[in-house]
């Protein structure tokens, strides 16, 4: 068995990060313990399981938007909380036992219960529909808030004074308190009347009693209860850890005497800095797996030793999918800028505003994954700046409505095209739909988006790139530019000759290949077989 301990958190506390229906996501779900899993449920490479260290009262809903809904788990606040449901059971705020002569008012976003003209409770509901939390009021200030579970029940509570959040409760399917967690200091008690959890391991169940029944933080409470469930595992099972901050010390001393595979995700730990702080456990670490030749560049460089149990699987698998570039009228050129230093963005909306008025099919789509609401006027306002200062066009940058405006005086003043727009794309689904129109794509930043790199040469977009990049073959999918200065030239060898474009385009259907399911597929079994190979475990052929 090999379980994979993901580091899905909410701004690094021991929480999901569900959100109201209406609030738009700010970061991406989706990271490399995500497509470990979907890969392992859909190809069956190897049993495994998830092992859930946070509190996560909707993480049925979160599996079904991974498309693995069906995939094992196991919650370590579900054995604190003595939960044995495991199938989401469908409910409605109306079976909530209500006060006499409560009346329901349906806003746009949230459902009012208002209680003889005064605000008694508000109701919240997540993605799918489904209640989430009940704030409850008593003299129109918020004094209790309800966290209500996908499984049909009470999970936990918040109580406040003054509007402040004194302690949360975690509680059982029945309603009784099991751990109540201060914010002032963070201490935990356990309840004295029921101080025990639930282990279940295959078809075993065991109740264990808590060691205390205080603990300085929540951290104790988890370590202890993973550290039982990981006496009941067998000695060859491996453990796939996503390198998180809140990972490095717990699960360095839980999983010492354990097969430990390490993963690094570009984006979610910070190698450049915090290196040093998980040397120990890369030493530990049976295998370390990075989500690029790049990431595993900079480990390599950053540990003394040379590494031997290293690889790269990337997080995204490539699919041969045609683009629609070649049926629109325009030719739209992809800039990423998030992270892109303000000296280069500048250079490179120059390069490309004095490359406009050759071409009046092109036009530059500003990517970013920052969700912002002020984000696409910020970019834009930039880029009207850059624009003045190179003596070129500023309204080019407007806002599309200004722009609708202009079209409409009545004084006749020719309008002014846009021709740079601002593209906002968090998760993948709307990072696909984008890429899917772009004619090639521009990158100019010393990192790399992974996922982009992989719509890129899925689709057959060629791409500019400043940095090297295992995704990009100078000259062949794409070109590797050090000096922003010959982005003109770049852009126009494949805008204005289409030749170039569709050498390009198939170099990068040949290049993706190397990354396909099947591929990662035996890249992991290479894994599988290298950590157990001293217990005779192999991954199958």
């Amino acid at each position: 068995m090999i379980y994979f301990i993901p580091a899905w958190y909410q701004q690094d506390k021991w929480c999901e990060n569900e959100q109201y229906w209406y609030r738009r996501r700010m970061k991406t779900e989706f990271d490399d313990t995500v497509k470990h899993i979907q890969l392992f449920h859909r190809s069956q490479v190897y049993p495994f399981q998830i092992v859930l260290l946070s509190y996560a009262p909707n993480f049925r809903h979160f599996l079904h938007r991974q498309s693995a809904f069906h995939a094992p788990y196991w919650s370590c606040f579900d054995a604190i909380q003595e939960v044995r449901r495991k199938k989401i059971r469908m409910f409605s705020f109306h079976n909530l036992s209500w006060p006499e002569h409560i009346e329901f008012v349906y806003s746009p976003f949230a459902m009012i219960a208002m209680l003889r003209g005064e605000k008694y409770a508000q109701v919240e509901f997540g993605e799918d529909g489904n209640p989430i939390q009940v704030d409850i009021y008593q003299n129109g200030l918020l004094y209790r808030r309800n966290i209500y579970d996908d499984r049909g029940f009470v999970s936990g509570t918040i109580v406040y004074e003054n509007e402040i959040p004194s302690y949360q409760d975690y509680l059982t399917d029945t309603g009784v308190w099991k751990l109540r967690e201060f914010f002032s200091d963070g201490h935990v008690e356990v309840n004295p009347k029921c101080p025990t959890y639930l282990l279940q391991y295959q078809e075993t169940e065991q109740i264990k009693s808590f060691q205390k029944y205080s603990y300085k933080c929540i951290d104790e409470v988890i370590q202890e209860v993973f550290i039982s469930y990981l006496a009941l595992t067998d000695k060859q099972d491996m453990f796939c850890v996503a390198v998180h901050e809140l990972h490095k010390n717990m699960l360095q001393e839980a999983l010492k005497n354990k097969k430990m595979i390490l993963s690094f995700y570009g984006e979610r730990y910070d190698i450049k800095n915090c290196m040093d702080q998980v040397l120990p456990m890369i030493k530990q670490a049976k295998y370390i797996i990075a989500d690029s030749q790049d990431t595993l560049k900079r480990i390599q460089r950053r540990v003394e030793r040379k590494l031997t149990n290293i690889t790269d699987i990337t997080p995204f698998d490539s699919r041969v999918d045609l683009g629609i570039s070649q049926q629109l009228n325009v030719q739209k050129i992809l800039v990423p800028v998030d992270g892109l230093d303000e000296v280069w963005f500048e250079e490179v909306i120059q390069r490309l505003g004095e490359y406009l008025p050759i071409n009046e099919n092109a036009q530059v789509h500003l990517f970013t994954r920052i969700a912002d609401l002020g984000r696409k006027r910020q970019l834009l306002e930039q880029t009207r700046l850059c624009l003045k200062k190179a003596g070129l066009e500023e309204g080019w940058a407007e806002m599309q409505e200004q722009n609708q405006i202009r079209e409409n005086y009545l004084d006749g003043e020719e309008s002014i095209p846009v021709r740079f727009f601002v593209e906002q794309c968090v998760d993948e689904l709307s990072v696909s739909k984008c890429v899917r129109e772009q004619r090639i794509v521009v990158d100019m930043r010393t990192s790399a988006d992974l996922y982009l790199r992989i719509m890129g040469i899925s689709m057959g977009i060629p791409q500019i790139v400043y940095r090297d990049s295992q995704f990009i073959e100078d000259g062949n999918n794409g070109l590797i530019l050090k000096n922003p200065a010959m982005l003109g030239g770049a852009v126009a060898y494949y805008l204005d000759d289409l030749k170039n474009w569709n050498e390009a385009m198939m170099y990068a259907y040949e290049l993706s290949k190397k990354y396909t399911t099947d591929i990662l597929i035996d890249k992991w079994k290479e894994v599988i077989n290298f950590v157990g190979r001293d217990s005779g475990i192999t991954a199958g052929n």
